[in-house]
C-alpha cells in the first residue's frame, strides 16, 4: 500500500505563515502538520509514501530529507487543484492507494478504519463534522459541502452547495482509498473526461477532488462512505490554528 499526500498549495489564507514555508509544514502541537501526517502513516504501517509538491517544494523537500519519501512535482500549481496534483503522481498509482490532503491532521483510529476498509473506492466521512465547524466559523453552511448516502453506505451525493443542514451527512475530511484493483480503471476515467463536464471555474485543471469523486459515482463505480467520528483536524486559515492549536484529536 502506497500513501499519496497532496502537498502542492500555496496556502494563501495562512499568510503571512506560508509567507516563506509551503502550508504543510506550519507547526501544529510542536511539529509542521506533514510531519503528523507521515508519522501516522509510518504508524499504521504505510512507509511508500509519495509527497505532491508545489509550492516552496525546495524547502519541503530539505524538510523531510530525513524520511524515506519521494517527490513528484506539481510545476503548474499555481493554476491546478487536487485532481490535477493527484494525477502527477500518476505513475506510482499501481498499488492500493490512500489518497491525503496535507492541511489535515488525523488519529492512527481513523486512518486504520480506512485502510481495513476493503471496498475498492472509499471516502472518509465525519459524520460529526458541524461540532467542528461551529468552533472554526460562524455560519457553517455556508462552507459545508452536501453529504448524501445510501442505506447501504455508498454515497449518492457529494461537493455541492446545501440548502440546509438536512443534506449533510457527513464531510469529507480529505482522506480516501483507491484498490489497485481498480486503479487502472480509475486513471482511464481521469483521461477520458474534459472540460465540457467540469464546471469548477470552468477548467478542468482545476477540478475539486469532491467533483471528481461524484463523476467517478455517477460514471464509473459506487463509492463507499468510512464513517468516523471525529479524529481529526482541518487548517485553512489563521484563526484555524489559534482556535485548534491546543485541541486534542479524539
Amino acid at each position: 500500500m502506497k500513501a499519496v499526500i497532496l502537498a502542492a498549495g500555496e496556502g494563501t489564507r495562512l499568510r503571512p505563515l506560508t509567507d516563506n514555508y509551503p502550508k504543510c509544514m506550519v507547526m501544529f502541537q510542536g511539529k509542521p502538520i506533514i510531519n503528523h501526517i507521515i508519522d501516522t502513516f509510518n504508524f499504521c504501517g504505510i512507509n511508500d509514501v509519495i509527497v505532491v509538491t508545489g509550492y516552496k517544494y525546495e524547502i519541503l523537500e530539505e524538510h523531510l530529507k530525513g524520511y524515506q519519501i519521494r517527490f513528484i512535482h506539481n510545476k503548474d500549481y499555481e493554476t491546478t487543484n487536487m485532481v490535477y496534483s493527484l494525477f502527477c503522481a500518476e505513475e506510482e498509482m499501481n498499488d492500493d492507494l490512500v489518497i491525503s490532503y496535507a492541511d489535515i491532521v488525523f488519529t492512527p483510529k481513523v486512518l486504520k478504519l480506512l485502510i481495513l476498509n476493503t471496498d475498492k473506492f472509499v471516502v472518509t466521512i465525519d459524520e460529526q463534522w458541524r461540532e467542528l465547524w461551529e468552533s472554526r466559523m460562524d455560519n457553517p453552511l455556508n462552507d459545508a459541502e452536501t453529504m448524501k448516502i445510501d442505506d447501504s453506505g455508498f454515497i449518492i451525493e457529494i461537493g455541492k452547495q446545501p440548502r440546509s443542514y438536512d443534506e449533510i451527512e457527513g464531510q469529507y475530511i480529505g482522506l480516501f482509498k483507491i484498490s489497485k484493483s481498480i486503479v487502472k480503471k480509475v486513471r482511464r476515467f481521469y483521461h477520458s473526461l474534459s472540460n465540457s463536464v467540469c464546471n469548477d471555474k470552468g477548467d478542468f485543471q482545476n477540478m475539486y477532488m469532491t467533483s471528481f469523486i461524484q463523476l467517478v459515482i455517477e460514471r464509473l463505480m459506487s463509492v463507499n462512505a468510512q464513517i468516523i467520528q471525529r479524529g481529526w483536524l482541518e487548517f485553512d486559515t489563521i484563526d484555524d490554528f489559534e482556535k485548534m492549536k491546543n485541541h486534542k484529536l479524539d
